[in-house]
């Protein structure tokens, strides 16, 4: 069965076409136009094992804001695809990962329930020209699309950047456990028979 996604969307502000192999080894082919973005999405690959390509061209001459968005709602529909009827997925994942002063704790349900819970405090507005707030906006569009819990915390952290990339490393991570496949059930992980 091939756990794979491709979408392709398009409006006034983006022009978007991404794929996804959630079987994959970890390759990411990433060309948003924002550049920590790219970077984040690199981690979520490499630390997930998906294989990810993305492109984008966006008004990024207005802000970052359009772009980041409506990546995450495609990259979240393309998991929510990818997944089919969900039969044997762990569908829990959870990681608390750690970037030099920074502590990330990411939690997720692929329940098919959308929900959106962040604790989360950066010392700055920016990362270089990205602003953090965006952070918080990708996750929530990618946890609605995706229809799935997604509780991200974080304790503390003085370093911007390092808060970000621990995050998308414990999102990757959590990801990763909640899509593969669980050797000891076959059936669709949940007591109502679908999710």
């Amino acid at each position: 069965m091939s756990r794979t996604a491709t979408i392709n969307r398009r409006t006034k502000e983006t022009d978007i076409a991404l794929s996804i192999n959630l079987d994959g080894t970890g390759q990411a082919n990433i060309n948003t136009g924002v550049g920590f973005f790219d970077h984040m999405l690199t981690h979520l690959a490499k630390h997930g094992l998906f294989d990810l390509t993305v492109t984008c061209k966006g008004d990024t001459h207005i802000d970052d804001h359009h772009s980041v968005e409506d990546i995450s709602l495609v990259l979240g529909a393309a998991i929510d695809q990818a997944l089919g009827d969900k039969r044997g997925i762990h569908r829990y994942g959870s990681a608390s990962v750690p970037m030099e002063d920074a502590l990330a704790n990411v939690a997720i349900d692929l329940c098919g329930r959308p929900a959106f819970v962040y604790h989360v405090n950066f010392a700055s507005k920016k990362i270089g020209s990205f602003d953090v707030e965006l952070v918080n906006e990708s996750l929530r569009s990618l946890a609605n699309t995706a229809k799935m819990n997604l509780h991200i915390n974080v304790p503390y952290g003085l370093n911007a950047h390092h808060i970000a990339e621990a995050i998308f490393k414990a999102l990757a991570k959590s990801l990763r456990h909640a899509v593969a496949l669980d050797p000891r059930n076959n059936d669709i992980p949940s007591t109502k028979g679908s999710l």
